[in-house]
């Protein structure tokens, strides 16, 4: 069958904490990303995309049912997706696909994954927590009836291997893949960064974004690594895509390349996520194939929510009215009215806090106490506020600044109208204290970027 007779595949190539900066597109010097790089040069780039929930399973559950993760109940780890919420894999399933997951699933009570807890893919090869049941060169998945499956190589490649397994048994129908990579992600036992061997050392000493070497958290010692792991999971991408074009499948395959959430590596907190931080949030993205060839990049704010519609409108699927978000393609046809001119995220678990990011400014408001026993909170007090233009690796927090007290305003207003919109209820959120010591001042323009 040709690339012209069918409907279009559709692959998520999803990968775990990785940092936006990673890509040559985006300033990385170290050339991790070339596959990445040429790929989104030729189709659709999301310079600007970022996670709706910096945290594993929440940020999941969103990319799997298009709602935001107090809606899907999926507020922190360990929260098993409701069986009765619709996913992706239904909605490809209703329409004709083949379905297919393979990697880390973390939206289940157990491993192996029960079959009433694989979120209705049809073919499955997967783990709920795949740090904990595999290493960097021992990977064990599980099928659909539970069994042990024990895959050869290094993790990344172990994956790769059985996806393109995948594509060549079902190139002859229509089918829908999602590959979940557990790298770049740290190593649980190790709270290390396992690359394939020799690529650790090939990034020791190396180019490190502004914000790690001002602010070093592990990035010293765990950067390398990471990085390493990063180029492996590049040359996965490559490996991948050239399967496609062997199999004549290349012009007829939509691919989606994201992350669940990036990396501060401990700078923000004592962990390495779970911040309003643009190196918790901002996230790699790129489509390919029909309806994103030539795209360029999108200047516009765009979140993780944003994504599911997407996928369902390039396959010809009608995007679910239930969807908190909306679909790229009338921005890839230049379509830009009426997109929104933020991108708003829930933080949960370590934290309870909401943020809403526009190009010029960022504002975060935080729950008093430790998270994760509720979704949200009925009151709030200002944390962060950033001025991305003369801060872009938010390095001084401006929060109660009397400079700022305008812009946080407006931006308080914005940002309880997108958690209402939701499906929150409006919060309280009190004004931050002025802490003093800053003196800055801004014309009324930039008030409103």
């Amino acid at each position: 069958m040709t690339e012209t007779t069918q409907k279009p595949n559709v692959i998520v190539f999803l990968t775990d904490q990785q940092r936006w900066d990673c890509s040559g597109l985006a300033g990385n010097p170290l050339d991790l990303m070339p596959n990445f790089d040429r790929i989104a040069r030729d189709n659709t780039w999301l310079p600007d995309s970022y996670t709706c929930q910096p945290v594993c399973g929440p940020a999941r559950s969103s990319l799997q049912t298009g709602l935001y993760a107090t809606a899907t109940g999926c507020y922190r780890n360990g929260i098993p997706l409701p069986p009765e919420l619709p996913t992706l894999a239904h909605h490809f399933r209703d329409a004709g696909y083949a379905t297919g997951y393979i990697g880390k699933w973390h939206l289940a009570s157990d491993n192996p994954v029960p079959p009433g807890e694989q979120g209705g893919y049809e073919t499955w090869l997967a783990s709920n927590t795949l740090e904990f049941t595999s290493e960097d060169y021992q990977t064990r998945l599980f099928d659909n009836d539970g069994n042990p499956v024990d895959l050869p190589g290094y993790r990344v490649d172990a994956l790769t291997d059985a996806a393109i397994r995948f594509i060549d048994e079902k190139k002859d129908d229509p089918f829908f893949l999602f590959i979940s990579y557990i790298e770049p992600h740290h190593q649980n036992r190790t709270d290390g960064y396992p690359a394939p061997e020799g690529y650790r050392e090939r990034y020791e000493g190396r180019w490190m974004p502004p914000d790690l070497a001002a602010l070093g958290g592990s990035a010293h010692r765990q950067l390398a690594g990471y990085w390493g792991m990063v180029k492996r999971l590049d040359e996965a991408f490559g490996r991948m895509m050239d399967a496609l074009r062997s199999l004549h499948l290349r012009d007829n395959t939509v691919v989606l390349f994201t992350s669940d959430h990036g990396n501060h590596f401990r700078t923000r907190n004592k962990e390495y996520k779970r911040s309003c931080h643009d190196s918790s949030l901002r996230v790699p993205t790129l489509f390919a194939g029909p309806g994103f060839e030539g795209g360029g990049a999108v200047k516009e704010l765009v979140s993780l929510i944003d994504l599911p519609p997407t996928l369902l409108d390039a396959a010809g699927i009608e995007p679910k009215i239930e969807m908190h978000g909306r679909s790229i393609l009338p921005l890839v046809r230049g379509e830009r009215s009426g997109w929104p001119r933020e991108v708003f995220a829930q933080i949960s678990e370590s934290k309870i806090a909401r943020t809403i990011r526009t190009h010029r400014w960022k504002y975060e408001v935080t729950a008093e106490g430790e998270g994760s026993s509720q979704p949200g909170a009925d009151r709030y007090t200002e944390s962060h506020v950033y001025d991305l233009a003369n801060d872009p690796y938010e390095l001084r927090n401006l929060v109660g600044q009397p400079s700022v007290r305008e812009v946080s305003d407006i931006l308080k207003t914005r940002l309880i109208a997108r958690m209402v919109a939701a499906g929150e209820t409006a919060p309280e959120i009190a004004n931050a204290e002025n802490p003093g010591g800053i003196q800055h001042s801004y014309l009324p323009e930039e008030l409103h970027a």
